[in-house]
């Protein structure tokens, strides 16, 4: 998609409502997404030293490795896995969507330095797999058992927005019957070199379903995706995602360029702004679907307002915005808000 085409979705009230119902973190540092609204506790949190260890994540990378600790914390905050770990929902009507922008780079820099000092011969059928671009989304689908649609969107700065986008279209469009969307971004020197700073271990999944569907199991939907585009610039992109007809913005979800872009307008007022970046590092394709959790803790604690999360802007070929509102269902307790991992 190019910097000069708009892609929108409004709410339809004759269309599928889809809700958040779990929300996964494999972020060190970070230990509930609740901690996502600051100030983040710098400590405890994943540990990857011992986190991404396991007979099951033999012979992964560290990407599909996070994303796995990710999809499983997230599957089993909604309800949808057994005390085996195992996959309780609909699996042939389950989709995975993936964001990441550098997960398996460094998979594909080992491979090309094998084949330019020993030829294709020297490549291992064990590492080979990793080269592929969907692969993070194809090992969710083998370990959950998951038949839906698999895919990986590779999207620049509004790759996590967009991948919660179309796992939301899949299933508004009824193609899926729920959706586990994960944004991951490893710590590796390949990705170091990339972004000319130190990365970040990075990974969050949530899980997306009708909201009928999840009212139908007794599962306790966190937010609802109402809004979304990607356009050329902000105004654009707000236009498009009817952010003034849904009510006042209570928590923007933003960067410093992205607060200081030409449109924002009243956006301006919001009570409060957040950038994750900031706090965390370079997140990459991680960091919408990390917007999206931070946006259903907001949610969840009783604060007014909805949410906006928007990701790109003026440095980037586009302007991704996504809205979302508190759900219909009776919000938690205190005591319950902040004990999912």
């Amino acid at each position: 998609m190019n910097a000069t085409s708009t892609t929108h979705t409004r709410r339809d009230p004759n269309a599928r409502e889809v809700v958040v119902t779990g929300i996964g973190l494999a972020l060190p540092g970070v230990a509930t997404y609740g901690d996502l609204l600051g100030p983040l506790p710098g400590e405890g949190g994943f540990d990857p030293a011992t986190g991404l260890i396991g007979r099951e994540l033999r012979h992964k990378d560290r990407a599909s490795r996070l994303a796995l600790r990710a999809a499983e914390f997230a599957l089993h905050d909604a309800g949808l896995t057994d005390a085996d770990s195992t996959f309780t929902g609909a699996a042939e009507a389950t989709a995975v969507v993936v964001s990441t922008n550098l997960g398996n780079a460094d998979s594909v820099c080992e491979a090309t330095d094998t084949i330019a000092r020993a030829g294709v011969m020297g490549l291992s059928p064990l590492g080979l797999p990793q080269t592929s671009s969907n692969v993070i989304a194809g090992w969710v689908a083998i370990r959950y058992r998951l038949r839906g649609p698999n895919l990986t969107v590779c999207n620049g700065a509004t790759s996590g927005l967009d991948a919660l986008a179309w796992a939301r279209n899949l299933i508004v469009a009824r193609r899926a019957d729920a959706a586990v969307v994960v944004g991951v971004e490893p710590a590796n020197d390949v990705v170091t070199k990339v972004l000319g700073e130190q990365s970040t271990d990075a990974a969050v999944a949530v899980v997306l379903e009708p909201a009928d569907a999840a009212a139908s199991r007794g599962a306790r939907p966190r937010a609802t995706i109402i809004g979304y585009a990607r356009a050329r610039n902000l105004a654009a992109a707000l236009a498009s995602t009817g952010v003034t007809e849904e009510g006042p913005v209570g928590l923007w979800l933003t960067d410093e360029a992205g607060a200081a872009e030409a449109g924002a307008g009243h956006l301006r007022a919001a009570p409060r702004r957040i950038d994750l970046e900031s706090q965390l590092g370079p997140l990459s394709g991680a960091l919408g679907v990390l917007q999206c959790a931070a946006a259903a803790a907001h949610l969840e604690s009783g604060a007014t307002g909805n949410v906006l999360a928007t990701a790109g802007g003026p440095r980037h070929d586009a302007t991704a915005a996504l809205l979302l509102t508190p759900s219909s269902a009776t919000r938690p307790s205190t005591q319950e808000r902040g004990q999912h991992p």
